[in-house]
C-alpha cells in the first residue's frame, strides 16, 4: 500500500527525521525498517544540493522521501518537488488559508498554481504527463501543527481538500503558548488532545513527532490514536546510544 493510501485509510505508518546531510545516515537508518524519512530543511544546514542526493538515496532504499520545507513558500516547494520528493511537510500551517497556499504551490493547475519545470521528478522532460497524474494521485502534503492558532483552527485545516494529514510539532507548539520546549505542561497536553480528538472525529490521520528515542514514547502516541508518526531523529539515535554506552562504562570503572 502506498503512503498516500495508508494516509487515506488512516493506517499506522512510522518514519523518522534526517538532520545530518550525508547519504550514509540514510543508508544506516534504512536498515531500521522506517517507511519514510523526512529531510529537514527548516532547522538544519542541509542545502538543496544535499537534499537532492538525500531524496535519491531514500528512494533507492525503498522508502518514501518527504521534505520539511523551510517555509510555506512557492519557490522552495516547487524546487523540492521537482527534485522528485514524494511529499512535503509544511511548517507553521495556522489556518485554512495557509493550507490552501501549500496546495497551490504543490499542485499544477487547475487544482493549484504550481509552475511547470522539467527536472528529476519529470524524468528530465521524458515523463511529464505521468508525473502530472502521479501528483494528483500520490503526492503527500502534510500540514505541521505547531502553533496554538493552528489548534484553534484545526477543523478547517484538516478538512481542506488536498491536505493528507497533520503532524504535531511539540516544541514550537509549546513555544507559541509561551513555554518553549515545555510540551509536558498540562495546557500543552490539552492543546494536543484537542487536535487528536478532532482528527479522530473527522477520520483524518493525526501525526506527532516523537522527539525521544525511547520506543515507549512512540507507543504512547500510538495508544492515543496517532497514525502518522515520526520516531525521533538521526542525532538523537546516535547521541543517546553513545551516552548510554559511556555512562555504563564510566559507572563500571568507578566501582
Amino acid at each position: 500500500m502506498s503512503l498516500k493510501n495508508k494516509l487515506k485509510s488512516n493506517s499506522l505508518t512510522i518514519g523518522s527525521w534526517i538532520t545530518i546531510g550525508h547519504p550514509a545516515i540514510v543508508d544506516i537508518m534504512a536498515r531500521a525498517g522506517f517507511e519514510w524519512l523526512v529531510i529537514d530543511l527548516e532547522h538544519t544546514s542541509i542545502d538543496l544540493s544535499q537534499a537532492h542526493i538525500l531524496i535519491s538515496t531514500i528512494q533507492a532504499n525503498g522508502m518514501k522521501a518527504l521534505v520539511r520545507v523551510s517555509k510555506n513558500e512557492e519557490v522552495i516547494i516547487k524546487r523540492i518537488l521537482d527534485m522528485g520528493a514524494d511529499g512535503i511537510v509544511v511548517p507553521m500551517v495556522k489556518s485554512k488559508t495557509d493550507a490552501l497556499e501549500a496546495i497551490d504551490y504543490a499542485k499544477y493547475p487547475p487544482i493549484g498554481k504550481r509552475g511547470v519545470g522539467l527536472f528529476r521528478a519529470q524524468k528530465y522532460g521524458l515523463g511529464f504527463d505521468d508525473y502530472k497524474e502521479w501528483v494528483n494521485n500520490e503526492l503527500v502534503i502534510i500540514a505541521q501543527i505547531e502553533h496554538i492558532e493552528a489548534v484553534h483552527n484545526i477543523e478547517e485545516i484538516i478538512t481542506t481538500e488536498g491536505i493528507d494529514g497533520i503532524i504535531i510539532g511539540p516544541y514550537d507548539l509549546s513555544g507559541s503558548m509561551g513555554y518553549p520546549g515545555e510540551y509536558h505542561r498540562e495546557d500543552v497536553k490539552e492543546a494536543v488532545a484537542k487536535v487528536l480528538k478532532i482528527c479522530k472525529e473527522k477520520n483524518v490521520p493525526s501525526g506527532f513527532h516523537v522527539i525521544e528515542s525511547d520506543p515507549a514514547k512512540l507507543q504512547e502516541r500510538i495508544a492515543q490514536g496517532c497514525t502518522f508518526l515520526a520516531y525521533s531523529l538521526d542525532f538523537f539515535f546516535l547521541g543517546d546510544c553513545a551516552r548510554k554506552g559511556m555512562n555504563t562504562i564510566q559507572k563500571d570503572l568507578a566501582q
